[in-house]
C-alpha cells in the first residue's frame, strides 16, 4: 500500500503562483511513476502532469510552459510548480502514485482556486 498526502492548494490570482507538495510513504520502493491530475466541476479527471522514477516526464498540453513537475527522492516527495496561472486552472488537483502489477493511488486532492 502506497499513502499519499497532498499540499499546497489554495487560493490565487491569475497570473500568480503556487506549489503543490504530495509526499508519498508506505511501499514507496517500486513505484514507478508519480503525478497530478486535476478535477474541475463538471469535468473530468485530467493528467496535468506525471515523473516516473527514470525522470521520464510528461505534461498535459494546456500546462506546458507554465507547470514544473519535479521530485526528491531523499523525502519521497513529488511538487508541482505552477506559475501564470489562469482561472481555467481551477480544479481539485489530486496526486497519483503507479505501482507495475499493483495499481494506482490516489491522494485525498487539494482545491487550487485561481481568480480572475
Amino acid at each position: 500500500q502506497v499513502q499519499l498526502v497532498e499540499s499546497g492548494g489554495g487560493l490565487v490570482q491569475a497570473g500568480g503562483s503556487l506549489r503543490l507538495s504530495c509526499a508519498a510513504s508506505g511501499s514507496i520502493s517500486s513505484i514507478n511513476t508519480m503525478g497530478w491530475y486535476r478535477q474541475a466541476p463538471g469535468k473530468q479527471r485530467e493528467l496535468v502532469a506525471r515523473i516516473s522514477n527514470r525522470d521520464r516526464i510528461n505534461y498535459a498540453d494546456s500546462v506546458k510552459g507554465r507547470f514544473t513537475i519535479s521530485r526528491d527522492t531523499t523525502k519521497n516527495t513529488v511538487y508541482l510548480q505552477m506559475d501564470s496561472l489562469k482561472p481555467e486552472d481551477t480544479a481539485v488537483y489530486y496526486c497519483n502514485a503507479y505501482q507495475l502489477f499493483r495499481g494506482e493511488y490516489w491522494g485525498q486532492g487539494t482545491q487550487v482556486t485561481v481568480s480572475s
